[in-house]
């Protein structure tokens, strides 16, 4: 992409197809805590070295763009944006007014030109995969969640990217960032009605600022409303904070700054589910804590309790040479995750696989598994915390006997569990009544929706169950009858 012509209030950019495996620069936003693990899947998948960011849940990674789609099918990340400029170690004026002088003269600085020419391919992408949906795409949920996209039925020929790409022309009266005040209605309107007339569309665009420190003069606001009104005077876009075509991001964190421009518009990790829970689990964290574990083939992996699937989905689509059981005491999540799977089942379908997942889910009663002793290799749930799920006071009774049961099922000596609660005090006391039986690894701290938690990483050790006095309980027996749902019908067992 190159500046054909940029004269005071006309600026036209034409995208040509020779640059498409220049190099850029990626930014990702990932689940705090993960960036390592993330960084492990981007060298792994796309054979390129991540930094982490000092600024935490995000990391960077230099590509070439015929890579991109690639990028978008990554599972450890969030939301993607370009890198136009990195400064790492930006100094700021000490004054508000000197500062933003500094902004308004920073966009007029920037190199531009390759990041919008990987904003417009990465728009290219998204039209391609918009052609070849289904004709019934899923609809929102209750909870205002949209169905994903499936990531099967993108073209694999990055040059056919360059199809239909027409120039980019962007053309406008200069206008202030900030919301129109109401006398101001008639001059935007006539504005608009010019842009009619001549053809040209004006690009719509926001600046979004996400600040982190404590030495700065100015917040956030200031910095998105002092550098946004500086790129639309560049550009000559239109401001628009919700219906906007590009979202220019700022990212500070002390004296790190990062001006990028934003590939995605709905987060990543919203792929796999379609019927939302209380405390679903975001895709990207229960794909991080499947790698903690690193299955291998042939690994039975249960998740006791497993709401609306989160963690064995992602994990059946990601370690299908591994078996994966499921299941929760309550019947409506049972159900929730029955329907996230039977969504799967059918996107894989309609992608031309006939195949089922190698994936049972299950209605039982967590203290009382119906397994067989030393038959688990990996044990991975999400725990309830005791604010939305459960409470603290239950957590107490309930953390020692999974814990016992957890024991019974896995294997002595090989086994792991990965297992999330922010309940860390109760964890951590329900573990040591019965560290003959676990020994913690370590510990990944993490941010969830808020809430500090810690994703335990345990080994079972060599000891046999029913040979201490740790794991004395009641007989393995249960005269309920439970739904076993598997991958392609129900049926019911003692």
């Amino acid at each position: 992409l190159n500046f054909a012509e940029q004269t005071g209030k006309t600026c036209t950019l034409a995208v040509s197809g020779p640059e498409l495996d220049q190099a850029v620069t990626i930014g990702a936003t990932v689940p705090t805590g993960f960036e390592h693990t993330a960084a492990e899947e981007v060298q792994e998948k796309l054979e390129a070295t991540a930094r982490v960011s000092k600024n935490r849940g995000r990391i960077y990674f230099d590509i070439t763009t015929d890579k991109l789609l690639k990028v978008h099918q990554l599972k450890s990340l969030d939301n993607l944006f370009v890198v136009v400029k990195e400064y790492d170690d930006y100094q700021f004026k000490t004054t508000k007014e000197e500062v933003q002088i500094d902004w308004q003269e920073l966009a007029a600085k920037l190199p531009w030109t390759n990041a919008l020419a990987v904003w417009k391919l990465n728009n290219s992408i998204k039209k391609k995969k918009g052609r070849r949906k289904r004709t019934n795409p899923t609809k929102s949920d209750q909870c205002g969640n949209v169905g994903t996209k499936s990531t099967d039925t993108v073209p694999s020929d990055s040059e056919e990217l360059w199809e239909d790409l027409e120039a980019l022309e962007v053309k406008g009266t200069q206008k202030d960032v900030s919301s129109q005040p109401e006398n101001d209605y008639e001059e935007e309107k006539h504005s608009e009605i010019q842009d009619q007339e001549s053809g040209v569309t004006p690009l719509k665009f926001r600046v979004t600022c996400n600040r982190a420190g404590d030495k700065h003069c100015f917040t956030s606001n200031d910095a998105a409303r002092d550098f946004g009104g500086a790129v639309q005077e560049f550009f000559q876009w239109k401001a628009d904070m919700t219906k906007f075509d590009v979202e220019v991001l700022l990212n500070i964190h002390n004296n790190e700054v990062v001006v990028g421009i934003a590939l995605t518009v709905e987060s990543l990790h919203r792929r796999n589910i379609t019927h939302f829970g209380p405390t679903t689990l975001r895709s990207t964290l229960a794909y991080g804590m499947l790698r903690l574990c690193k299955p291998q083939v042939s690994d039975v992996i249960v998740d006791p309790m497993c709401g609306t699937g989160a963690i064995p989905l992602e994990g059946v689509m990601e370690w299908q040479n591994s078996f994966f059981l499921a299941g929760d005491n309550n019947g409506t999540a049972v159900s929730r995750s029955v329907n996230n799977i039977k969504h799967i089942l059918k996107r894989t379908h309609d992608g031309g696989s006939s195949s089922g997942l190698p994936l049972d889910v299950v209605q039982w009663d967590l203290c009382n598994l119906p397994m067989r002793s030393s038959s688990v290799d990996i044990i991975i749930t999400d725990m309830p915390f005791g604010k939305r799920m459960g409470s603290k006071k239950k957590n107490w009774e309930l953390y020692p006997l999974c814990l016992r049961e957890m024991a019974r099922v896995c294997k002595p000596g090989t086994a792991k569990a990965v297992l999330l609660t922010q309940d860390k005090k109760c964890f951590l006391k329900a573990l040591s009544q019965i560290e003959g039986l676990w020994r913690k690894l370590h510990t990944v701290w993490v941010n969830v929706g808020g809430l500090h938690a810690g994703v335990f990483v345990l080994k079972r050790t060599a000891v046999v169950f029913g040979t201490t006095s740790e794991d004395v309980m009641e007989p393995h027996t249960s005269g309920k009858e439970k739904l076993y749902w598997k991958a392609k019908e129900p049926v019911l067992f003692q």
